[in-house]
């Protein structure tokens, strides 16, 4: 089993075929003519492009010069088949921006106005802070291709890494804050009122369509939200089930392949359905075989009516830096939602290059008591593995490596060393129940079926949830 699952190549290959066909519609005179109508109609005022303009993976922004404003704008618009959904993640992009502006010190570029246009659709109009330069740049290495993983720069000093580490601390904990009695996507309901009233947006479920080729369809319809953190983590299990299910070409390599990805998904599913992932890595969980070993000792958080702001996305590179590196905003919020506090008390992702309490605990020094302290949480969600938890739970590409290194033998116990990679199904599939081991082999022999043939299936939406709840045993 390779250490990343393989996207769909059919699925990439025309997703790069759609990026440059996008590259061309934004630059084009049309495109640029439209931006630049579109904010003299809004500030009633001449206005001039800016080049060149800011290119994202999933946003465009063109930088406009107001006459008679000392300061450039950008209008921010999604890149045209690049955002699953551009609609949906603009309007909860605009929200989540304005609600952490308003809720913590996070610095935000200023939002001035959002919403749809009839010529150039979903938009925000956002300040331009001048800098082009994120703190990954600060941190990185020199990358001759940008697509290497990026590096620690290695002359850089101790007291600049310390500084940049401890304004990320800072940033995370402000995040961490703010509380919310549901899961999902804010909404604006009324003029600097936001409340939590669509479905979560994640940056998997974007490449889930994109380079897996999973039907939109088969996400939570629009307007759910979540009442604890256990019906969260079945949705994400479930989606793991839709990868598996949906992603027509290298997915699998062989019937074993087929079989030992399908068990560790279905039994992903049942802990997330009898509430155990959510506590696993706890003082209550008192289920895992990790428990019996070292138990944890911090309790887990409020299981439903207190949950915090997660975002896919916020990392360094997020964080645009002056000349002296200090932040001047915090940007791209378009993968950000109200999630399950067991996320926000994982160590962060992007920082593994030290371990993270050491700042959030010198950052605590000047909060507020009663505040919500990571530090501790961080260093035993390390230790007892609940960070690989939440990371595979998140991560479609990285389900499988995942499940099977770090968490399998943590919830089930030491399992047979001399099984194969692929065979590791045989040592847990007698934890199935029988509907969901009589609905293995059909599965794989419909797996196997597809790999005679390198296609891109397009799926009615009824069809594709009829299909995905004929795995679910509901």
């Amino acid at each position: 089993m390779a250490a990343r699952q393989n996207s769909d190549h059919l699925a990439w290959d025309r997703s790069d075929e759609l990026w440059v066909e996008a590259m061309k519609q934004v630059r084009s005179s049309s495109a640029c003519r439209k931006v630049v109508s579109f904010a003299e109609k809004m500030f009633a005022k001449p206005a001039t492009l800016v080049t060149p303009l800011i290119i994202g993976g999933f946003n465009v922004l063109y930088p406009i010069r107001i006459q008679g404003l000392s300061a450039n704008l950008l209008v921010r618009l999604p890149c045209p088949n690049q955002a699953v959904f551009p609609k949906e993640k603009t309007l909860a992009e605009a929200a989540t921006a304005a609600c952490i502006g308003q809720r913590t010190h996070i610095p935000i570029p200023k939002l001035f106005n959002h919403g749809l246009d009839p010529d150039i659709g979903p938009y925000m109009i956002i300040q331009d802070l001048g800098s082009r330069r994120g703190m990954g740049q600060v941190l990185e290495a020199h990358r001759e291709d940008p697509n290497e993983t990026p590096v620690l720069q290695p002359d850089i000093s101790e007291s600049k890494l310390k500084c940049l580490y401890f304004q990320m601390a800072q940033c995370v904990l402000q995040l961490a804050q703010a509380t919310f009695p549901h899961i999902g996507s804010l909404v604006e309901t009324s003029r600097g009122s936001y409340h939590v009233m669509e479905r979560p947006i994640t940056l998997n479920m974007s490449n889930m369509v994109q380079l897996s080729n999973v039907p939109k369809s088969i996400f939570p319809p629009k307007g759910t939200t979540y009442e604890n953190a256990d019906e969260w983590y079945t949705v994400l299990a479930e989606m793991q089930i839709a990868t598996l299910l949906f992603q027509h070409n290298d997915m699998i390599s062989s019937e074993d392949d087929c079989k030992t990805k399908y068990v560790a998904r279905q039994l992903f599913r049942r802990l997330a359905k009898q509430g155990r992932l959510s506590s696993f890595g706890f003082a209550e969980d008192n289920w895992s075989s990790r428990c019996k070993n070292a138990p944890a000792t911090l309790p887990a958080p409020d299981g439903s009516g207190s949950f915090r702001l997660w975002s896919d996305d916020f990392r360094p590179a997020n964080n645009l830096v002056d000349e002296n590196d200090h932040i001047l905003g915090a940007i791209d919020w378009e993968f950000a939602y109200v999630g399950p506090t067991q996320f926000v008390l994982d160590p962060p992702w992007w920082l593994l290059l030290d371990v993270p309490e050491i700042h959030m605990e010198e950052a605590e020094q000047d909060m507020n008591p009663g505040s919500l302290r990571l530090s501790a949480y961080m260093r035993e969600s390390w230790m007892t593995g609940r960070f690989w938890l939440n990371y595979a739970a998140r991560k479609s590409w990285a389900f499988d490596t995942i499940y099977w290194k770090y968490l399998d033998e943590s919830f089930f116990g030491e399992r047979d060393k001399d099984i194969p990679m692929e065979q590791l199904w045989k040592t847990r599939v007698q934890l199935l129940n029988q509907e969901e081991r009589a609905a293995m082999e059909p599965l794989v022999q419909m797996k196997m079926e597809e790999l005679k043939q390198r296609v891109l299936i397009e799926w009615d939406a009824a069809a594709a949830r009829k299909r995905l709840s004929s795995l679910l045993f509901d």
